[in-house]
């Protein structure tokens, strides 16, 4: 029994070992590890793994949702507070994002706007931040601008959401057939869920029941495999689609 218990530490230890290899961690820890692997393991199972591991991520994002639950605009006070006292370039960015958070787009767009006219002009993430919030605050044409010079800067950054932004904002802006267009190209570049389920959204309200019948038929064999903790994950979405399907003439 002794040996045992001897082996399950080796084993637990090497575990550890091959954690520490592939995570890149100091190789200080392969010594301590191999060393001491029953004491070693557990220092490491503390210091390394649990706060990298996904239950601790699952905790902290499970943390800062219930903080966010219980007093919402907190981030967007704090933010607030911060760029009042300090008007920096890095402070209006930050209340700028915990605006577009909180909902609040219209005042979200106008401080990324005033935050690119200094040292972040080139910053596409800030630039996304303003597309965002333009869309959010049904401001269309200052949306589609914004991901013109995204689009010019660099094709490749977030491609897939900035297609399906672009295919949002023409729709809002009534242009139906760029809207069709651009939800087209998005599907043939990606094929997500969350394109087909944005395309078949906006086929439904067209009145397009062929499309949007034809993209519910791909979202439903791909949620096929889905497990209850992914539809939960999506249930936003699927209300969504839910919703639009509800006014399909029987």
């Amino acid at each position: 029994m002794p040996y045992l218990g001897a082996g399950v530490h080796v084993i637990i230890a090497l575990f550890f070992a091959v954690h520490a290899v592939r995570s890149g961690q100091n190789n200080y820890w392969l010594f301590v590890l191999l060393a001491f692997p029953f004491l070693g393991s557990v220092v490491y199972f503390f210091a390394i793994y649990l706060p990298n591991s996904r239950l601790q991520r699952h905790a902290r994002s499970l943390a800062s949702n219930a903080v966010k639950a219980l007093d919402p605009t907190r981030e967007v006070r704090d933010a607030q507070a911060a760029y009042d006292y300090s008007p920096t370039a890095q402070n209006e960015i930050r209340l700028a994002q915990a605006l577009l958070a909180n909902g609040q787009a219209e005042p979200a767009f106008r401080h990324f706007e005033a935050s690119m006219k200094g040292p972040f002009a080139n910053d596409l993430e800030i630039r996304w931040g303003a597309a965002q919030a333009a869309y959010q605050a049904s401001q269309p044409q200052q949306a589609l601008q914004q991901l013109r010079v995204i689009a010019q800067a660099d094709v490749h950054f977030r491609a897939e959401a900035v297609g399906l932004l672009v295919a949002k904002a023409y729709a809002q802006l009534g242009d139906q057939e760029m809207a069709r267009k651009s939800f087209d190209f998005a599907r043939q570049h990606s094929g997500s869920f969350d394109v087909m389920a944005e395309y078949a959204i906006w086929a439904a309200g067209q009145g397009d029941w062929q499309t949007a019948n034809a993209l519910q038929a791909e979202l439903n064999k791909a949620m096929t495999p889905w497990s209850g903790q992914q539809r939960q994950l999506n249930r936003e979405m699927l209300q969504r689609l839910k919703t639009a399907f509800a006014t399909q003439p029987k």
